[in-house]
């Protein structure tokens, strides 16, 4: 008898299974990205499949314990043997990608070895795969029938009583409340040789560092140290190595000056910092500066690549448009077939009905090539409606760059502040100039009800001026518009002043200004048109420059390397941040290679030219984290003032401000959000405090990230800190980047509305110029802004900037269920995403209100772009959680 037990036993023992389903992505295809004339292009290299090769032979896991240690000496948690993937059960049809899951068994007995928390995995295959998810049943269920051991228990049966069968299958009908353990992984895995160590995933259960199972602490500080490399060498293709460097990678031009294209990053040209690449250097002898060297390769950490989904929809859409458009305009523009002017707005017009025929550029199957885009949303209701002066100034509360706007203090009448000399004595604002527009009120009334209100780009383009005007296509001012709030809610556009550098006969350096009035007749209407043209001018380079790269794009991406760097995956506020990051590493570095390096497609087509970058360092030096919080951005450009009576504590100055209106919503909806889950964790006195990782994390983004700034950071000592810092980040990568980029092509798709450059500046009486203005105003329009070759590049850049990919993750959703353990923060969570939901009733409510005239103004295109979900494509909606295009 005591034979059959031990015998027993032994089955039972090596029936102690963990049953697993693994779900991965195998590489089929890959298309690579290089670039061609400053776009991107698909590659020709296409990886073999791995679908051919038996993965259950491949790829090997191994669990780790979370609850039982080698001894007292060696804490970290005991690791299991190692086993292989089974069959596969499925394929799950998702994205467009291929899903696989696999069922997988891992010997395990608890009494042993604890409770896994962790897995070591290790692929022998030469190329890599995306593992999804890997999820156990547990605890271990030894009913479980492996088909091995099932064989063994089979010819075992001989010698076994089946009474003892019995007993053991009633002693299994016990377990009746069946638990899994997720472990929520989304990474490449590559050949195992790549790595110094087997990758690692832990559980998707939430710890702080101090209160981590001290068998996890080990492993979870040697994938920190892993992830954030020693600094030094080149980066591979499958590293997942998180490190900043500067700005060197923008490259320069061999007809530079010595002051041109400056590295950015330092005291004299400070900078937000990206993610260091390794790659080699050249020298740059005007400047004695050592740039990234061209043509390599880009580098990001292997998980912050596209989707493959998102890959093929970016090339494809890129390819369409460049080799429909910009290669055969480029063709018939070097044919000389075809003029860089436009040749009346109907030709311009064209362009969005049915296109402009290239006669010498030939397609494929012997046709003209055309020149054509989709009707931007600006123009399908009306054709003119977007030169009223009331849409002129919405789209500075409703547009693309709807945050410059400020209120007017009265000091800031009198510009220039400094008069040189008496050579020239520039035409001021004054309040004589504008009560003739302000429909009876006084000047002192309007300052005392907050009515009155400025556009300023004065003191951003006034130091560059000088050299933008010196280059051969530019003639720019630098413009401040003055606006009154009429009693129907609406802005009413006052007066534009127009600065300019002017070298006098003294030889001293003094601003010529020259102030234009509305007017709706004759030669006048014409001058205010232009002037309006140019205050777009400065408005569209701010917007592309500041607004869009510089606010969003590039300040976020010292925030994703300090997350990676500090915070474990295991860190409830890694969970909290990491969906607001994803692909902005990737897009960014897209960006510094294609489209705002030297030479590239914004230093082409954008009045600054080779200065642009450099005019975003000069910004970036007034950049302040605190002030990109909505409520404090909006007291600070004085469009609010604190009330406790008012919606989200905020009394607006304009109360029909859509941004505004709707920005507050989604920011007081977000805040909730993340007190409630940070309340969740650091609950204890001194929590934050004594969290090692966060203050890691915060003191390195402060120090390294964006350690040009110094001083003007929050401490990191209480829950209230990290709330507003993380809901400060999270509006930044989502709604802040959506609010000014999704309406690039809807606003900005019809050049004459926001066009890049200025290449003229008003013309004064008695010139040739002024005649032409009189006798065609429309082509002196067309003369004064972006030409064609430069607008058709313009256009496609934002088509493909402002659409939505088919695998975009919006504000509100995740794209897995198993993100946290916590069930706590799921129903959070699922309370925010049922808020947003009301949200976006409420502000379709009030785009239907017909009081609201700000909402959708002249043009009759409702504000839409804080509306928290889209479909994919160019919907003028949507608000991804990251900073993904």
């Amino acid at each position: 008898m005591s034979l059959i037990v031990e015998k027993m036993d032994a089955i039972v023992e090596r029936r102690k299974l963990v049953k697993g389903k693994v779900v991965l992505i195998r590489k089929s295809v890959v298309q690579t990205m290089s670039t061609v004339n400053g776009l991107f292009a698909t590659g020709k290299n296409i990886i073999h499949s791995s679908l051919q090769f038996d993965i259950t032979k491949s790829v090997s896991f191994k669990l780790i314990s979370r609850t039982k240690s080698y001894n007292l000496l060696n804490v970290a948690g005991k690791v299991g043997k190692e086993t292989y993937l089974e069959n596969n059960v499925s394929v799950l049809r998702t994205l467009g990608e291929r899903p696989e899951e696999f069922d997988i068994y891992f010997e395990w007995d608890d009494k042993d070895m604890g409770i896994p928390g962790a897995f070591y995995v290790k692929n022998l295959m030469d190329d890599e795969f995306l593992l999804v998810s890997v999820t156990l049943e547990y605890p271990p269920q030894t009913s479980v029938t492996h088909e091995h051991n099932q064989k063994n228990i089979h010819d075992q049966n001989h010698i076994l009583d089946q009474n003892l069968i019995l007993d053991q299958n009633l002693i299994l009908d016990h377990i009746h409340d069946q638990k899994h353990i997720h472990f929520d992984c989304n990474s490449w895995v590559h050949n195992h040789k790549c790595y110094k160590t087997d990758r690692i995933f832990f559980a998707n259960i939430p710890y702080l560092p101090g209160k981590s199972p001290v068998q996890l602490r080990v492993y979870r500080e040697e994938e920190l140290k892993n992830l954030r490399g020693d600094g030094t060498g080149k980066r591979e293709k499958w590293d997942r190595i998180y490190d900043y460097d500067v700005y060197n990678d923008l490259g320069f031009l061999d007809s530079d000056a010595q002051q041109d294209h400056p590295i950015l990053g330092g005291l004299k040209y400070p900078y937000p910092r990206r993610v260091r690449t390794g790659r080699n250097l050249i020298h740059n002898k005007k400047n004695d500066g050592s740039y990234e060297e061209p043509g390599e390769s880009y580098y990001v950490p292997r998980d912050e690549n596209f989707s493959q989904e998102k890959v093929k929809e970016f090339l494809q859409l890129g390819t369409k448009t460049i080799a429909g458009r910009i290669e055969p305009l480029l063709l018939s523009l070097y044919l000389k077939n075809t003029s860089n002017e436009f040749n009346g707005i109907e030709e311009l017009q064209k362009m969005y009905e049915g296109g402009v025929d290239l006669p010498l550029s030939i397609t494929a199957n012997g046709t003209p090539s055309v020149i054509a885009f989709p009707p931007p949303h600006l123009i399908k209701e009306s054709k003119f409606a977007w030169m009223t002066d009331e849409e002129f100034a919405r789209e500075m509360i409703a547009g693309v760059n709807p945050a410059v706007i400020r209120l007017l203090k009265k000091e800031e009448l009198a510009w220039p502040r400094k008069i040189v000399c008496s050579c020239i004595q520039p035409s001021t604002v004054t309040k004589e100039t504008l009560e003739i527009n302000m429909d009876g009120v006084k000047l002192d009334e309007a300052f005392a009800d907050r009515r009155l209100f400025i556009l300023d780009y004065s003191d951003v383009f006034m130091p560059y001026l000088s050299k933008i005007n010196n280059l051969p296509y530019a003639k720019a001012y630098a413009t401040r518009t003055f606006l009154f709030l009429k009693d129907d809610g609406t802005l009413k556009p006052l007066a534009i002043q127009l600065s300019k550098p002017l070298r006098c006969g003294c030889g001293s350096s003094n601003t010529e200004s020259t102030v234009v009035l509305p007017a709706d007749k004759g030669v006048e209407s014409t001058i205010w048109q232009l002037a309006k043209a140019h205050v777009t001018v400065n408005d569209t380079n701010y917007h592309q420059l500041i607004s869009h790269w510089l606010n969003t794009h590039a300040v976020i991406e010292p925030f994703a390397i300090a997350t990676h760097r500090n915070l474990s995956v295991l860190h409830p506020i890694y969970k909290l941040l990491h969906p607001h990051f994803r692909d902005t590493i990737n897009i960014n570095s897209l960006a510094r290679k294609s489209l705002i390096n030297a030479g590239s497609i914004i230093e082409q087509t954008f009045l600054a030219g080779p200065y642009s970058m450099e005019m975003s360092s000069a910004v970036y030096k007034n950049w302040v984290f605190t002030d990109q919080a909505l409520p404090k951005d909006l007291i600070k450009r004085g469009l609010a003032v604190e009330d406790i009576t008012a919606p989200h504590g905020l009394s607006l100055a304009i109360e029909d401000y859509p941004y505004a209106v709707d920005g507050l919503e989604i920011w007081s909806a977000t805040k909730k959000w993340v007190q409630g889950y940070v309340s969740l964790y650091y609950s204890e006195e001194g929590a934050v405090e004594g969290d090692r990782e966060l203050q890691a994390w915060w003191k390195e983004v402060v120090e390294k990230g964006h350690g040009d700034l110094k001083g003007q950071w929050p401490k990191m000592q209480s829950p209230k800190d990290v709330v507003e810092t993380c809901t400060t980040i999270i509006w930044i990568a989502s709604a802040l980047h959506a609010a000014v980029n999704f309406g690039q092509y809807p606003y900005g798709g019809y050049i004459m509305n926001r066009p890049t450059q200025s290449r003229r500046w008003i013309p004064k009486p008695g010139t040739q110029e002024y005649e032409e203005m009189t006798n065609n105003p429309h082509e002196a329009f067309l003369k004064t802004i972006t030409p064609k070759y430069q607008t058709v590049m313009d256009l496609t850049v934002m088509e493909l900037l402002s659409t939505h990919a088919s695998d975009e993750v919006y504000l509100g959703q995740r794209n897995s269920l198993n993100w946290t353990a916590d069930q706590h923060a799921k129903q959070l969570f699922a309370e925010f995403t049922e808020n947003l939901g009301k949200i976006e009733k409420e502000i379709s409510d009030r785009n239907n209100n017909q009081e609201l005239r700000n909402r959708t103004g002249p043009i009759k295109l409702p504000y839409t772009l804080l509306l928290p979900t889209s479909e994919p494509g160019m919907t003028f909606r949507g608000i991804p959680n990251s900073v993904s295009i």
